[in-house]
């Protein structure tokens, strides 16, 4: 195995040279070129954080993005952006996704390019059998994060042989729901990332100050993002910006490897206009494009 240190050496450099990039569009391109991101969550009192989720797979260039979110909360969903399509889905007594969803929650998911479930889903018992049954039968790649990694965690689904590559976005508290325990300390934390995305079989993003990327055999620490940062939804977006690569056929070590690092890279765009103190996830949204568009002229420059 191999850790590859040069994201943090560079940091007050230029972009990284093997940043991975997104292809130029074609001309004759259109919106089914660029897939169907399919994000799964919401519950009444959480509805911006699916909300983000999506906007930021929108801004992350897939063609269509489709939210499947409970029916009391589709129309407040729907309500912050008309770019994104949402489906209403059967709910418990409290508002969240229940069992009784997964049939219609299927049909939409054959259509999927990629998913992602967690943000804003909320915790049940329903929900950990749901979100267990889809990671275990997922053709498609699939991103979990927030409330999806705690209701996998109480799945015993972590470790099964799946059918599609498994990306998880996990903050230091959900790594150590996940890992039985473990909170790796700063010099730790590349280790175990790798560790675990070895022992698991997924591509681990552990977040948090020079969140860490690995694939079971390389790992990769990023060097963008500042602790303005540290505020509810940016997750959400960062979810939202990984489906929205995959949708556009980057692979999943890749997508995971741009999508961390110009999720940052917007978080310091935003901090340099606005400061850190004022900073919230949607000013992420607001600077993604100028996050692209800088890694996109570096690599014209190549």
């Amino acid at each position: 195995m191999e850790m590859d240190f040069s994201l943090h050496r560079n940091q007050a450099a230029s972009i990284p040279q093997d940043l991975p990039r997104l292809p130029p569009r074609r001309p004759e391109s259109h919106k089914g070129d660029y897939g169907l991101s399919l994000i799964v969550g919401g519950s009444v009192g959480m509805a911006g954080a699916v909300a983000l989720a999506g906007m930021a797979a929108l801004r992350s260039g897939a063609g269509l993005v489709r939210l499947a979110v409970p029916e009391p909360c589709r129309d407040v969903v729907a309500s912050f952006e008309p770019s994104y399509m949402v489906v209403g889905l059967p709910s418990d007594h409290e508002g969240r996704l229940c069992w009784n969803a997964l049939e219609r929650l299927e049909q939409w998911i054959q259509s999927a390019t990629a998913v992602a479930i967690g943000p804003g889903l909320g915790r049940s018992p329903e929900l950990t059998q749901m979100v267990g049954y889809l990671y275990a039968t997922l053709k498609q790649p699939l991103v979990v994060d927030a409330d999806g990694l705690n209701a996998l965690a109480e799945s015993g689904k972590l470790g099964d042989k799946v059918p599609a590559v498994r990306i998880l976005t996990p903050h230091p508290g959900e790594f150590s729901r996940l890992s039985g325990g473990i909170k790796p300390s700063p010099t730790e934390r590349a280790y175990y990332t790798q560790q675990y995305a070895a022992h698991w079989g997924v591509i681990l993003v552990l977040k948090g100050h020079q969140t860490c990327i690995s694939d079971g055999q390389q790992t990769w620490i990023n060097p963008t993002g500042n602790p303005g940062m540290a505020t509810g939804g940016t997750g959400d977006v960062l979810t939202g910006i990984i489906t929205g690569l995959l949708c556009q056929g980057l692979g999943a070590t890749e997508a995971a490897r741009l999508g961390v690092y110009v999720h940052g890279l917007a978080g310091d765009l935003a901090a340099a206009e606005l400061g850190q103190v004022s900073l919230i996830a949607s000013d992420l949204l607001r600077f993604l494009p100028q996050a692209f568009q800088k890694v996109h002229s570096q690599g014209e420059k190549k």
